[in-house]
């Protein structure tokens, strides 16, 4: 045989292997009645959480996979799993993610898309998904790098992982036009959460979350199960059962030789805006906490990320401090200094480990201090995270006089200043 006929003989098997492949994929879709997919800037791993709890509420057999702060697989009895990476990430995992789905006899599917390429977006949901109802939670100026320059960029590339001949569910107000065109070309309804009315969330029914949760995330789940045919108050109360996101935004309140500190994560909300609205949600909730400090964790291999983050921050309500971590900082410090930020307030704790960047936040604290993080979740975010739970002495959820009153102390202003960081 010569070589070139070997040659074509193993192409033509490739081929074959591939459609065979693709074709058991394909039935493998079938076989899944609801196939959720979301996409957005903020929020699709709370998002895909709180779909698959409340649609798991109205007795669906329901798998879920997300790609947030640690990738995790949830089962139809709601446990969980780490999906197991043999190398980088990559898209042709949700395939895998469908195939076991549907070996398990699955009634619907949420599954968080991983592609940031706006080509891929439209590739992952075109031939791997094939969404039944498709959410895209927002669009909002982030990985600019990737699906920029403009917010409206943006807004498009997510727009690639718009269903053929089905539903589109969002909470994005700003580029309602472009969805509205995204659906025509695709044949598909759009449902616009909250453009009627507000949405119909209380606080008080917010206060049932065991962590923080955005009103908008509940409200677009919520019109997202009950399209699936689970009614919204069965719905919501398989939602406040679910576990959150490892990245949710959780406070956590300690006592270090008399400093109270509470530290809010807000790592994952990683955009200016986003990052801008839950700081000032924090400084509300808590006044009494007159020292504050906002830790921004950056990535070297997110410039456009951190220059963004520099620029905004010296608008909003300042900080006492503000320590940097994580790597690439140069880019943010720079950004932010230009913007008007006084370098006396910043403490470089670029490349430091995890205890001494606590040490650096304990340094500059007072006796009440409030503690953000913003920026990555990755890159040494999560590990401060856990580095304040495992020190936790109360449930920081609560409201802040019911601390005081656990703490035996009172609120009102520090009695002594913050010592000077390096």
């Amino acid at each position: 045989m010569s070589l070139q006929l070997l040659l074509f003989s193993l192409m033509l098997l490739l081929v074959g292997a591939g459609l065979w492949e693709y074709r058991s994929h394909l039935r493998n879709l079938r076989s899944i009645r609801i196939r959720i997919h979301v996409n957005g800037t903020r929020g699709k791993s709370s998002v895909t959480r709180l779909i698959a709890a409340g649609l798991r509420a109205g007795g669906l057999r329901v798998y879920a996979k997300t790609t947030g702060t640690l990738p995790r697989m949830i089962m139809e009895d709601g446990s969980e799993f780490p999906v197991y990476r043999p190398s980088k990430a990559n898209i042709i995992e949700q395939l895998r993610i469908v195939a076991l789905a549907a070996s398990e006899g699955a009634d619907a599917l949420v599954i968080e898309c991983m592609a940031l390429q706006p080509v891929l977006q439209t590739l992952t949901e075109l031939k791997m998904v094939r969404a039944t109802i498709g959410v895209i939670t927002n669009a909002r100026p982030d990985h600019l790098d990737v699906m920029g320059p403009s917010e409206r960029d943006v807004a498009l590339a997510l727009l690639g992982s718009t269903p053929v001949g089905g539903v589109l569910c969002t909470a994005e107000h700003d580029h309602v036009a472009l969805f509205e065109m995204a659906c025509r070309d695709r044949g598909t309804r759009l449902f616009v959460v909250g453009r009627e009315q507000p949405e119909a969330i209380t606080d008080e029914q917010m206060s049932r979350f065991s962590y923080r949760e955005h009103k908008e995330n509940v409200a677009l789940a919520l019109e997202v199960c009950a399209l699936a045919g689970v009614p919204r108050d069965q719905a919501f109360r398989g939602m406040c059962a679910a576990s959150p996101d490892p990245g949710a935004m959780q406070a956590y309140l300690i006592d270090f030789f008399g400093r109270n500190i509470l530290f809010i994560n807000g790592f994952a909300a990683n955009d200016p805006e986003s990052s801008e609205r839950i700081w000032q949600m924090a400084l509300d909730r808590h006044p009494s906490y007159t020292t504050r400090i906002m830790v921004l964790n950056c990535r070297a291999d997110r410039p456009d990320r951190s220059r963004q983050l520099g620029e905004a921050v010296p608008t909003w309500t300042r900080a006492t401090r503000y320590v940097v971590m994580g790597s690439g900082a140069y880019v943010f410090v720079k950004y932010a200094v230009i913007g008007g930020l006084e370098p006396g307030q910043i403490v470089n704790a670029e490349g430091l480990p995890t205890d001494r960047i606590f040490e650096a936040i304990v340094g500059v604290s007072g006796r009440r201090s409030l503690v953000m993080g913003i920026g990555n979740i990755g890159g040494g975010g999560l590990e401060l995270v856990d580095y304040f739970n495992n020190r936790t002495i109360l449930d920081a959820n609560l409201e802040e006089e019911e601390q005081q009153a656990l703490l035996g102390k009172g609120g009102g202003q520090d009695e002594s200043p913050p010592r000077q960081g390096g």
